[in-house]
């Protein structure tokens, strides 16, 4: 598993989420991803290749990012989801919502 620190961090328009995230570090993540979101204009996509786990506490803080994105009027979009997120999130019907955002 990566010894990463978790992390957001933009760069062109691209949010991109590195490490393993959990219920242990995600808080700063998300403050982190919020204040980003908030930041950005237009299109943001959010760039899931750099994550090394898969936990339901990734998918609260996206969807998190996503409803603030939304009242910011920024269009939110995911890309590079790892194929383990992606089978826990259609655990709670999500799988369509984390792949086929606009």
């Amino acid at each position: 598993m990566s010894t990463e620190v978790p992390r957001a961090q933009l760069e062109a328009g691209v949010l991109s989420v590195f490490g393993a995230i959990d219920a242990h570090n995600v808080a700063p993540v998300r403050a982190e991803g919020e204040r980003l979101v908030m930041a950005a204009s237009g299109n943001l996509v959010v760039d899931l290749g750099g994550l090394s786990s898969a936990h339901s506490v990734i998918l609260s803080m996206l969807l998190c990012w996503s409803r603030l994105a939304e009242k910011q009027g920024v269009s939110l979009s995911f890309t590079e989801a790892p194929d383990r997120l992606v089978s826990l999130a259609a655990l709670s019907n999500l799988a369509n919502w984390l792949q086929s955002r606009p």
